[in-house]
């Protein structure tokens, strides 16, 4: 049984990475990112969430979502913005910009990343913007469970050197040298640095959560509900009953019940059924797999079972979803966020 639950979700969602900005600026400087739903498909094609995020190597500057309050980083910081929302960098807080949707576009034939050189003649600063992509449906736990905006502090990530925060800075280093070198192989790295990067920033923000923070990565904590999403991570197509998942956790009924909902949102089996969506989703868009292997793979008796339990989970029947993943009912990313 495999217990690294967050490898799994990982796994089912296609986390993708690309590294597209390199940008040298100097105070007044101002960008403006748009809403990621509205660049996605010309950053990471295919992906139907996508996540930006800035190191600074240099200088100083203010990290603002559109509509909230600026957060000021300074050189080594990392800021992430993990719900997609449109957001301004910039030298001073309050600074308002123009997005640029021309920007976002991958350059035909051009090296990444994009080298930009933006402002006047005042202080300098040095950023490096990547983009993070995956499925937000039909169900992502992650992602409901992120914050609007994730800072991971340059003196948080060099103090704790035994912790995913020194990894987090080893590989921001290691994204700095690879952007300036560009070498052969350089966009496929920075890749591969960008979903690492990710990774170890989400490990290192569960590192830093209160023992009985809410939420689902606070539940991959507790020994309780860890250990029931562990078992259903682990073995997605048993015929799992809440007895028995119970008995396996080793609390009663509704103790584990009101323990998996305080950090879920959801009891164990409605998780369960969600989850098995997605990894149907999953082998639908990424395998020649039948509906009956499919069914069998996450649990189900038969075809028509499953496809009448995905149809009304999902809202399209599994062959349409096949031939067209972005057909889902929902209407954004946003919609699948939210655990009922």
């Amino acid at each position: 049984m495999s217990s690294d639950t967050l490898s799994d979700v990982l796994r089912a969602v296609r986390l993708t990475g690309a590294v597209f900005f390199d940008v040298d600026a100097r105070a007044p400087w101002v960008a403006e990112a748009p809403a990621a739903r509205d660049v996605a498909e010309h950053i990471l094609p295919g992906s139907e969430h996508v996540i930006e995020y800035h190191l600074l190597t240099a200088g100083r500057c203010y990290a603002t979502v559109v509509g909230g309050a600026s957060v000021e980083l300074n050189a080594g910081d990392l800021v992430i913005f993990p719900q997609g929302d449109a957001h301004v960098m910039s030298s001073a807080p309050g600074m308002r910009g123009v997005p640029e949707l021309s920007a976002y576009r991958r350059p035909i034939g051009g090296a990444l990343p994009i080298r930009f050189h933006e402002g006047g003649g005042g202080e300098a600063s040095a950023l490096i913007c990547g983009f993070l992509g995956y499925d937000a449906r039909p169900f992502n736990p992650l992602l409901s469970t992120l914050p609007r905006t994730l800072v991971m502090r340059h003196e948080q990530l060099s103090n704790r050197p035994s912790s995913a925060l020194a990894s987090v800075a080893k590989l921001a280093e290691l994204a700095v040298a690879e952007s300036r070198a560009r070498r052969a192989g350089s966009e496929c790295m920075l890749s591969r640095l960008s979903e690492l990067l990710f990774v170890e920033a989400i490990r290192a923000h569960v590192e830093m959560l209160n023992p009985d923070e809410r939420g689902w990565l606070g539940g991959l904590r507790d020994p309780h509900a860890g250990k029931a999403l562990a078992l259903l991570h682990g073995r997605p197509a048993h015929a799992w009953s809440i007895e028995e998942l119970s008995n396996e956790v080793g609390l009663s009924k509704s103790l584990l019940i009101e323990r998996f909902v305080h950090f879920a949102g959801i009891p164990p089996m409605q998780y369960l059924a969600k989850w098995r969506m997605q990894l149907a989703a999953e082998r639908l868009r990424a395998t020649n797999e039948s509906l009956a292997e499919i069914a069998e793979r996450v649990g189900y008796g038969s075809e028509s079972a499953f496809s009448r339990a995905f149809k009304r989970m999902v809202g399209v029947a599994p062959a349409s979803f096949r031939k067209s993943p972005s057909s889902l009912a929902g209407g954004g990313a946003a919609s699948a966020l939210a655990i009922e």
